[in-house]
């Protein structure tokens, strides 16, 4: 499986960024996939995960409320809408996926294929 993130970038404090993760390759019949992500000087961190078969979702309280994910089935996609940036949410972000479970978790070592990562910068 091949992990493609896009979307990174720039931004102000408030403004909103996309972030999306084509997966190609291998496919499983079940599967979950999460975003994670990386701030200078810090450990990795769950940031949202979504089942690929119920859709369900998951987020760390740091986010709830101004990210969401979503996927699209037919396209092998998911996306991270984050909104209400602040320069806290400063990191790479990653993609994962965890193969053969629905069920999203927040470590990281349970996901078995990650993405590149994408930049998302966001200033004061």
């Amino acid at each position: 499986v091949q992990l493609q993130a896009s979307g990174g970038g720039s931004v102000q404090a408030g403004g909103s960024l996309r972030l999306s993760c084509v997966a190609s390759g291998r496919t499983f019949s079940s599967y979950a996939m999460a975003w994670f992500r990386r701030a200078p000087g810090k450990e990795r961190e769950f940031v949202a995960g979504v089942s690929w078969g119920d859709g369900r979702t998951l987020y760390s309280d740091s986010v709830k409320g101004r990210f969401t994910i979503s996927r699209d089935n037919a396209k092998s996609t998911v996306y991270l809408q984050m909104n209400s940036l602040k320069p806290e949410d400063t990191a790479v972000y990653y993609c994962a996926v965890r193969r053969l479970s629905v069920v999203v978790v927040t470590t990281a070592r349970d996901y078995d294929y990650w993405g590149q990562g994408t930049l998302v910068t966001v200033s004061s």
